[in-house]
């Protein structure tokens, strides 16, 4: 695994024109095409950019694309001989599952480092910014210092699992809380970027209600997701979709949450159809739409 990840380097100019270095963050080999995952805010520093690889090997960048929506973008160098990670999933990983954050932690000298531990829950809302959540993230206990936000999150055969990207603050600083994009939303937004530029932002087209069901015990528990009203011409819509529609399950996987229904769709592109199961067993294709500008 070392040898796919490396230090990102950002860079701009200074007063007398020169250039300077203004932070630093890590990197992930990904093709031996030269592509480079990394975090949005990480290239967001900057415009001019550097990959020190593990070996010491240092390149421009280019910045093929960015994807705000998920921090993630794509970086581009021109070296030879690169060693692309391998990887995995995290659909097959469990709570306790070993979990390892490669990165360059405050941009140290030396290559990358390891930090080990375990993953702690998964579904994960993230809120980076008074105006943006980041949906369905992996949480681990592995350490995640400042630098690392770009690097590797592997499960124990060093395959890639989540894009490290965020670490859990409060009043009284890191509290050990790590946080990673799934690999899953990693491989289609940065599939869509290498292929075009920039990734799509998956949209319905729903307005949606909490679905509950009284227990027998007098209690309530989520069903799916209520469908409160539908925007016309939106993909819901056109699929026959309809307000009062509960949507119990996406392609097979199980939706409870307003959460889980975000972070599911993000793993389809617009364009992709996808099958909606409802809590009738009533099942539609709806062909995902692009999200509209300012909403």
């Amino acid at each position: 695994t070392i040898p796919s990840v490396v230090t990102v380097q950002i860079r701009g100019a200074s007063l007398n024109g020169q250039q300077t270095l203004l932070g630093s963050g890590s990197g992930v080999v990904y093709d031996t095409n030269g592509h480079i995952l990394t975090n949005d805010h990480v290239v967001a520093a900057g415009s001019v950019y550097e990959v020190v690889l593990a070996d010491g090997r240092i390149y421009p960048a280019e910045l093929v694309g960015t994807d705000p929506t998920t921090d993630l973008a794509v970086l581009q160098v021109g070296a030879n001989d690169l060693t692309p990670i391998k990887t995995g999933s995290s659909d097959r990983l469990t709570v306790g599952d070993p979990a390892v954050a490669v990165g360059s932690p405050l941009g140290l000298d030396g290559g990358p480092s390891l930090t080990v531990g375990v993953i702690s829950a998964f579904g994960r809302d993230v809120q980076t910014d008074p105006n943006s959540h980041l949906f369905g993230m992996l949480q681990t206990d592995a350490p995640i210092t400042s630098g690392s936000s770009g690097g590797a999150l592997v499960n124990s055969d060093g395959e890639l699992i989540g894009i490290t990207t965020a670490v859990g603050v409060s009043a009284v600083g890191i509290e050990g809380i790590g946080f990673a994009t799934p690999i899953e939303i990693v491989e289609r937004v940065v599939t869509e970027i290498i292929a075009t530029g920039s990734a799509s932002d998956p949209y319905l087209g729903i307005y949606v209600d909490p679905a509950l069901e009284e227990t027998a015990d007098g209690g309530s528990v989520p069903i799916g997701i209520g469908i409160g009203s539908v925007e016309a011409g939106m993909a819901a819509a056109d699929a026959g979709l309809s307000e009062g529609d509960v949507i119990a399950a996406i392609n097979g996987t199980q939706i409870k949450t307003f959460n889980e229904l975000v972070a599911e769709l993000r793993r389809y592109g617009a364009g992709t159809a996808i099958e909606v199961t409802l809590s009738d067993g009533t099942s539609l294709q709806v062909v995902l739409g692009q999200r509209p500008s300012g909403q």
